[in-house]
C-alpha cells in the first residue's frame, strides 16, 4: 500500500519538465534581462511540480538582483564566440532539458549551431523588432542560417507582441508554431504608488528607457521644445542609463531647456520619477513591446507613444490609455503633448482605468500563459 501511494509522487517528479532559459550576453540587466528573470521566477514559484527551470548567465550584468531565487542559476561567464559556444554545448549537454528558451534570432542560431547533434528543443523567444536587427552583416549572415537550416529545428517561436509575431512569420517564411507570451509588469510598494503628483501649475512629463537612439529621446526634446514656446509651465524628466547621456544633455543645453529638463538614474526602479509626474511620453522608433509604457499604465498615467513596431498599438487600444502619434514625433507629438496640459483633470479621471487595464498583464496571470507555452513547445500538456 505504502508503494502505491508513494509511486505516483516519483511519477511526478520524474515528469518534471526541465527548462533551460538563456540569459543575453549583455552588461546591463534591464529588457530581456528582467522579463527572463522574472519569468523562470514566477516558474519556480508558482509550478514548483511542473518545471524545474535553470537560467544561464554567460556574462556580468549591471544591476543584477543579488537575492535567492527560486530557479537554478547556472553562471558561466563565456569571453569571445568560441568560449560562448562551448558554454551553450556543455551546459545544454550537462541535463536533458525538455526545452531550452533563446531570446533573440542571433543568440538562438548561435545556441543551435553550438549544440548540432544534441537532441533538444529549442524555443526562440522574440524580445525586439527582428527587422532592425539584422542591420549589419554579422546579423545578416545569422539571419540566414535561421532561415534556411536552423528555423526547421526550432519547436516554438514566443514572441512579446502579436503583431511582432507577424513580422516574424511574413519576414522568415516561417510555419513553426507561435504563441504570444505577455511580459509580465511588476507591481510596484503601495507607498511608492501612492505618491501622487503634488498640485502644481506645473505639467511634469516623463519617459523612461536607455539613452540611446532606439529610445528616440532625440524626437523627444525636440517636440518638448516646440511645447515649452506654447506651454510655459511644463517640465520634462528623463530617466535612464546609457552612454547616449553626454550627446542628451548637449541637445538639451543647445535647445535652451536647461531649466525645464531633468536627467535622473533610477537603475532598478523608476517608481520615484512615475509617482511624481503626470503624462509618460515613448518616443521610441521602434519596440518589441514596452515595459515602461505598461509601467507608467500601472500608476495610472496617460500615454503618449509613438505608433512604431511593435509594441505601443498592442498597447494602447483604448482611448483612455493615451494616443498614438507619428514615429517622427513633430508638430503632432506637441499637440498630443498641448492636449494633456489642457485637459489634465479629465484625463486624470480615467486612471483608475488604467491601473485595472494593466492588472491583465501582472505576473500572477502571465505566468499561466508561459506554463502553458512551455508544455506545448516540450509536447508535454497538462
Amino acid at each position: 500500500m505504502e508503494m502505491q501511494v508513494g509511486q505516483p509522487l516519483r511519477d511526478r517528479s520524474q515528469r518534471r519538465l526541465k527548462i533551460l532559459y538563456i540569459q543575453p550576453g549583455t552588461s546591463a540587466f534591464a529588457g530581456i534581462e528582467r522579463v527572463v528573470d522574472a519569468v523562470c521566477t514566477m516558474l519556480a514559484d508558482r509550478y514548483p511540480e511542473d518545471f524545474e527551470v535553470d537560467v544561464l548567465y554567460t556574462s556580468i550584468h549591471k544591476n543584477r538582483p543579488t537575492e535567492a531565487r527560486g530557479y537554478n542559476i547556472i553562471d558561466r561567464v563565456a569571453n569571445g564566440r568560441i568560449a560562448l559556444m562551448r558554454t551553450f554545448r556543455r551546459v545544454i549537454k550537462a541535463k536533458d532539458y525538455s526545452l531550452v528558451v533563446v531570446p533573440q534570432i542571433e543568440p538562438a542560431v548561435i545556441c543551435m549551431a553550438a549544440c548540432l547533434g544534441l537532441k533538444r528543443r529549442f524555443a526562440v523567444h522574440l524580445h525586439g523588432n527582428p527587422k532592425r536587427e539584422r542591420s549589419h552583416i554579422k546579423a545578416k549572415i545569422l539571419f540566414l542560417l535561421m532561415r534556411v537550416y536552423f528555423l526547421s529545428k526550432v519547436s516554438y517561436v514566443f514572441g512579446t507582441s502579436p503583431r511582432q509575431l507577424e513580422s516574424f512569420k511574413e519576414m522568415f517564411r516561417s510555419k513553426v508554431p507561435q504563441v504570444w507570451v505577455p511580459n509580465p509588469v511588476r507591481t510596484f510598494d503601495a507607498a511608492e504608488a501612492s505618491l501622487g503628483q503634488e498640485e502644481s501649475d506645473v505639467v511634469t512629463f516623463v519617459n523612461v528607457g536607455r539613452f540611446a537612439f532606439q529610445k528616440g529621446q532625440d524626437i523627444l526634446l525636440r517636440a518638448f521644445a516646440e511645447l515649452a514656446k506654447i506651454r510655459p509651465n511644463v517640465s520634462l524628466k528623463i530617466v535612464g542609463y546609457g552612454v547616449g547621456e553626454a550627446d542628451l544633455r548637449t541637445e538639451i543645453s543647445r535647445l535652451g531647456l536647461d531649466g525645464m529638463v531633468s536627467i535622473e538614474h533610477h537603475p532598478t526602479n523608476p517608481a520615484p520619477a512615475l509617482a511624481t509626474s503626470d503624462v509618460y511620453v515613448s518616443t521610441s522608433r521602434w519596440e518589441g513591446w514596452s515595459l515602461a509604457i505598461c509601467e507608467a499604465l500601472r500608476f495610472g498615467l496617460p500615454v503618449i507613444a509613438t505608433d512604431c513596431e511593435f509594441g505601443p498599438s498592442d498597447i494602447l487600444v483604448d482611448p483612455r490609455l493615451g494616443r498614438l502619434v507619428p514615429v517622427s514625433g513633430g508638430p503632432a507629438l506637441a499637440e498630443a503633448m498641448a492636449y494633456y496640459c489642457d485637459n489634465l483633470f479629465v484625463e486624470r479621471s480615467h486612471s483608475d482605468f488604467r491601473k485595472d487595464f494593466i492588472d491583465r498583464y501582472s505576473p500572477e496571470r502571465v505566468v499561466e500563459v508561459h506554463a502553458q507555452a512551455l508544455r506545448t513547445a516540450a509536447k508535454e500538456f497538462s
